[in-house]
Formats: structure tokens, sequence, C-alpha cells
């Protein structure tokens, strides 16, 4: 049977990449017609647009790669039963399960080798991607700045910049409101400066000409201080700036820290925990879908390529469905993060396993 193995092994991966090939290819084209216009009106060089459609290419593949499976698996096992080479299989004795089995060990290794490249590569990528869209296709856009941010700094104290530059770790217009441990809409201190700087060395905050209000028993003491170093601060300067960054900038280590900070401070970490565990659970589509594909087609002989391309898109699509509802309910707290990241895989499993049963019989 190795000799078997390693043929429908070839069928399978050259199916795969063609896919993967074609469809990226395709939505790059598509991406392109869309932003050539604004690249060209932000006087992008070629070298520039070049740099971004590289950047752009490894989220496609991240994307695209489950629906190459399925197409693959439906055309590989089709393409044998229209040349009868199936139904000789067959009588040799040889059952769907065996049949499935060097497909689904190469769709296995595929979606352990994603969890790494949708973990580091992607997010590497996505943020070259990022910053070119970030000068080229958003004005009036400064790279190393942040406005207007908001910061929950422990279940009791909220923090505003109204101005923050990462380059050095500066921030302007700054505000820090304690609340009372009695009475969370009652301000027990407030903190407001001309600027606020981060000092690396000691690991703290300063508050430059600052203004210190303490309230209490009907009265407020207003004392008025040069400088000011916050001991009990708990965000660092990366904390601004990964709130603003997307899940999909970071790898698996900065989510993880990200979420880790974003507890320590209170904050509601249902969304990024979510998204962490996304990260994981997505690259296991590409073996889970081949559990619809090839018991699909190798029940059945009729129905050409137009066919397969079609149940492929329909099964993805169904599948995207599951994915994001069970993200809303992830988002709003109403489903557990890990298991709204795993839903919508435990259910096309479920459904999988079924439809070999169903077949095999």
């Amino acid at each position: 049977m190795k000799l078997l193995d390693r043929y429908i092994i070839k069928q399978f991966l050259l199916t795969a990449l063609f896919g993967i090939v074609a469809f990226t290819i395709i939505f790059i084209v598509i991406d392109l017609m869309e932003k050539l216009d604004d690249f060209l009106d932000r006087k992008a060089a070629a070298m520039v647009i070049i740099q971004y459609y590289l950047a752009f290419t490894p989220e496609m593949i991240k994307l695209m790669t489950p629906v190459a499976i399925l197409l693959s698996s439906l055309f590989t096992t089709g393409k044998l039963s229209n040349n009868n080479e199936l139904t000789a299989m067959k009588s040799s004795g040889l059952s769907l399960y065996r049949f499935m089995l060097p497909m689904m060990i190469i769709a296995l290794v595929i979606s352990v080798s994603s969890v790494y490249f949708n973990g580091w590569i992607v997010p590497y990528a996505n943020q070259h991607k990022f910053n070119i869209e970030r000068i080229y296709l958003q004005r009036n856009y400064e790279t190393t700045a942040r406005s207007n941010i908001y910061l929950q700094d422990g279940a009791r104290r909220i923090v505003y910049m109204g101005f923050f530059d990462r380059s050095t770790s500066m921030g302007s217009r700054a505000s820090i409101q304690d609340f009372s441990d009695s009475n969370l809409i009652s301000i027990a201190r407030r903190v407001d400066a001309e600027q606020i700087q981060w000092d690396s060395t000691s690991g703290k905050w300063t508050m430059i000409n600052a203004t210190i209000r303490v309230f209490g028993n009907n009265r407020e003491e207003i004392r008025r201080v040069d400088r000011v170093t916050m001991d009990t601060l708990h965000f660092v300067p990366i904390d601004i700036v990964k709130k603003e960054d997307k899940p999909d900038e970071m790898n698996y280590f900065e989510l993880q820290r990200f979420i880790k900070r974003q507890q320590q401070t209170g904050n509601d970490v249902a969304r990024w925990e979510v998204d962490f565990y996304s990260k994981v659970s997505f690259p296991f589509a590409s073996f889970i879908v081949v559990l619809f594909g090839v018991p699909f087609s190798f029940g059945k002989r009729r129905g050409g390529l137009a066919v397969q391309f079609g149940i492929s898109v329909a099964v993805c699509f169904i599948y995207l469905i599951f994915m994001k509802t069970s993200q809303v309910f992830g988002y709003n707290g109403d489903l557990q993060p890990l298991l709204t990241a795993w839903l919508a895989n435990l259910i096309f499993l479920a459904g999988g396993i079924a439809n070999i049963f169903r077949v095999g019989k």
C-alpha cells in the first residue's frame, strides 16, 4: 500500500498547493485593484506596493489553506473515482478509512505547521502590512504617536493621556483618577499633569508640573508639584501601544503577555482571550475539512470541478458563519473563550465523523 499512499499524497498535495497559490493570487489582484488609487494618490513607490503585498501574502495563505485543503480532498477523490481508479481500490478491499489515512496525516501535519505559521510568521508580516497601511492608506496618521488614550489601571483607577509618543515614552495632558473604595462613582484623588514620563531605569512613571487633588470629608486638598513619581501605576508604555494594536499583529507570546497585563490592571480580556485561542484552533480547520471532503466524493462519482469548488466554498462559508457567531458570544462574555474558539471545530468535527460513518457503512 505504500506506493498507493504516495500516489494519493502526491495528488492531494499538488492540488492543495495549486489551490493555495491560485486563491492567494486572485485575492491579491482584487485587493490591488481596490487600493491602487490610494497608493498612487500618496505617491507610493513600486517597491512599497511590492513590499505591501509580500506582507499581505501570509494572511491570505492562512485564510485560504482550509479552502484549498477541502477542494483538494474533493478533487483528488473525485478524480480517482471518475477514472475508475477508486473502483479498483474498493475491489481490492480498500476501505474508506484506509483510503483517507494518507490525506488525514498530511492534513494534520499541515494543521500543526500552520499553528507556527499563523502564530509567528503571519503576525510578523501583518506588522509590516499595517505599518504601510498607516503611512500610505490612512491620512494624518502618526506611526509613533497615540492620542486621546484611556486606560483602566486596576479596578478603581482611570488614566487619560491627550497624547503619547512611543518613541520618547512621554505623554501630555495626563490625568489619573482614583475612585473611592466605598463608592465607585466618587473620586478620592485626581492628579493632572502637563506631561507624564516613563523612566525605564526605575520602571516608574513621573508626572511633571502636576496638580494633586484629594477629596474627602466634604473638602478638597490641592497641591501643586514640579515632579511626582507615581509608585502605584501598573501599566507600562508597551501597554499603550499594544492596546491599539490588533491581535493579528501579535504573536502567541506577545498576545499572552498583553492579556496578562490587562488582567492585572482590571480590564476585561474576554475578546483578547478569544483571539488568542482562535490562533491555535483555526489551523485545525484544515484537518477537519478532510473529514467532509473525502467521504462526499468517495460515495459519489458525478460532478466536476465546478461542483467540487462550490461545495468547498459552501462548507467553508458555513464554517465561518459558525466561527464568527461563536466569537460574538465569546466577545460578549456569554461563552467561555476557550470553548468559543473551538466551538466551530468541534461541531464540524462531529459532523465529519458522522459523515464518515454514514459513507463507510
